[in-house]
C-alpha cells in the first residue's frame, strides 16, 4: 500500500523556498546598487530613477542601457567620465586646479 502523501508539509516547504528565494533576491538588488555606485543616491533619486526606466518603451535606449550593464558584468564597468564617483575607478581621483589655473604636480604613488 502506498503512503500517502503530506500536501501539508510540502506546501510548508514550497513555501519556506520561496521566501528564502525571495531574501536572497532583495539582498543581491542591494548589492548591485551598491556595487554599481548607486547607493550615493537618494531613496527619491534612485526610485524615480527605476520607474523612469521601467516606463521607458523604446528599444534603442533598452538595448543601450543592456549593453551597458552586460559590460558592467563583464567587468568593463563602461561608464563616462562624467558618471564615475569619486573613488569608485582604478585609478586615484585627481585633485582640482589650483588658483591661477595651474594642475597640481602629480606624484608617483598612483599611477601605473
Amino acid at each position: 500500500m502506498r503512503k500517502p502523501r503530506d500536501y501539508d508539509a510540502e506546501l510548508k516547504a514550497l513555501g519556506d523556498k520561496a521566501r528564502q528565494l525571495k531574501a536572497r533576491r532583495t539582498s543581491q538588488l542591494g548589492e548591485l546598487v551598491v556595487a554599481t555606485g548607486a547607493d550615493a543616491l537618494t531613496s527619491e533619486e534612485l526610485a524615480g530613477a527605476l520607474i523612469a526606466i521601467a516606463a521607458t518603451a523604446e528599444p534603442a535606449k533598452r538595448e543601450a542601457w543592456r549593453k551597458r550593464g552586460a559590460a558592467f558584468f563583464s567587468g568593463e564597468r563602461a561608464l563616462e567620465p562624467e558618471q564615475h564617483r569619486p573613488g569608485a575607478g582604478s585609478e586615484p581621483r585627481r585633485p582640482a586646479a589650483e588658483p591661477g589655473g595651474h594642475e597640481p604636480a602629480r606624484s608617483e604613488q598612483g599611477t601605473t
